[in-house]
């Protein structure tokens, strides 16, 4: 079903189809191409890292950054149950078992105040999730880390651009990963990149995305020949998802302006309903500044989260629910998880709403969604 105010929809900052073109007549579209090289150095001088590397999804740098932190089968990672299923996935897929600890009501991110006593001796990791693009408490992530010897691996899917205390989400771990998938805010259909903070990881990095090969040594004139060195997959996008990427990347302060933008409309315009106590707002601290990922609002209950978007689609507009609790989905359970161990994440889960955010949302769109919401509470929206 097609909806005049779909919740996403992909878009164009500036030279995106130029670029693929560039990549087309280059006669280098596969892994490895010039603007993938163009792109990670963006990346790294824009976010002041050591290393960045492209990657064909989010969940393959959380893979490769699993790989580099040597977990393995019997291991434990701790991570919010509130989050995409790739963050626990990606790790599981290697026989590291997943701990779900419960997140926080306001920022919905993990609660660094339980982690401690989720710790175990099979503890080795702590995935925090940069929730809607704004910062976990790293502060206390990264000394609880340091304190108990493990790694931190940060999912900065929805946290390209955003900082806490002036650090870029992704860069303060001993791992960053990101996503460029379409429903992000710098995309390029599927995508993503792994940041590493350490440069004692690199050269084994670039072997784990070349299949388990030094092929980017050979490349570099540093081996007469490559092979097979260690364990990997294929990692690498090709250079044409990388060239509409850099023509993102390079309009990334415009893109986090016109986002800034549409998450201050819906603020002003629902500040009322929320003031009246029939809604809840994000929540973001003030020494994290957000790229606004995503706009939500906080319903009384499920019921009533279900009328709401009910009501909406019947005006076409699509807002949507967003994860399942991975901790009681099917694979959750088999796990030895069960509903009703994460009270903070299911009572999440049961209200939040998200409401459309695409970079092409006008204030006509806008209003329209937020008279919706009014109506629907049969109260009449304010002028602003």
């Amino acid at each position: 079903m097609s909806y005049r105010i779909p919740f996403n929809k992909p878009f164009i900052a500036g030279r995106e189809l130029y670029y693929i073109a560039q990549s087309v007549l280059s006669g280098h579209t596969s892994g490895d191409g010039p603007f993938m090289k163009k792109c990670q150095r963006l990346m790294e001088e824009a976010f002041s890292t050591e290393k960045v590397l492209l990657t064909t999804s989010c969940t393959s740098a959380l893979e490769m950054a699993g790989l580099l932190a040597r977990l393995d089968q019997g291991d434990e990672v701790l991570l919010p149950s509130y989050t995409f299923v790739s963050t626990a996935n990606a790790f599981l897929i290697r026989g590291v078992k997943p701990v779900f600890v419960d997140i926080r009501p306001d920022t919905k991110n993990l609660d660094e105040t339980l982690l401690e006593a989720a710790i175990t001796p099979a503890t080795k990791a702590i995935v925090p999730v940069h929730y809607a693009g704004v910062s976990c408490e790293m502060d206390s992530i990264m000394s609880i880390a340091k304190k108990h010897g493990l790694v931190v691996i940060e999912d900065a899917a929805q946290g390209v651009g955003s900082q806490y205390k002036n650090h870029y989400l992704g860069t303060i771990g001993d791992f960053g990963t990101y996503s460029f998938h379409e429903t992000k805010n710098i995309i390029c259909g599927e995508g993503g990149a792994l940041v590493l903070n350490d440069p004692k990881h690199v050269a084994r990095a670039e072997i784990l995305r070349e299949k388990g090969t030094n092929r980017s040594q050979y490349f570099r004139g540093q081996v007469d020949k490559y092979t097979w060195v260690d364990v990997g997959s294929s990692y690498i996008p090709a250079d044409l998802l990388a060239a509409y990427l850099y023509g993102q990347l390079e309009h990334l302060d415009k893109i986090s302006a016109k986002r800034k933008w549409i998450f201050e409309i819906y603020s002003e315009h629902l500040k009322a309903l929320a003031e009246r106590g029939l809604i809840g707002l994000p929540v973001i601290p003030e020494h994290c500044d957000s790229n606004y990922h995503m706009f939500y609002i906080m319903l009384p209950d499920l019921t009533e989260r279900t009328r709401l978007i009910e009501f909406l689609k019947e005006r076409g507009i699509l807002a949507v629910f967003h994860y399942i609790p991975l901790h009681s989905s099917p694979m959750g359970r088999e796990l030895g998880f069960e509903h009703g161990m994460l009270s903070v994440t299911e009572e999440v889960s049961a209200r939040l709403l998200r409401l459309p955010f695409y970079y092409d949302l006008e204030i006509e769109q806008l209003r329209e969604v937020t008279s919706g919401i009014y109506d629907f509470f049969g109260i009449e929206q304010p002028t602003l």
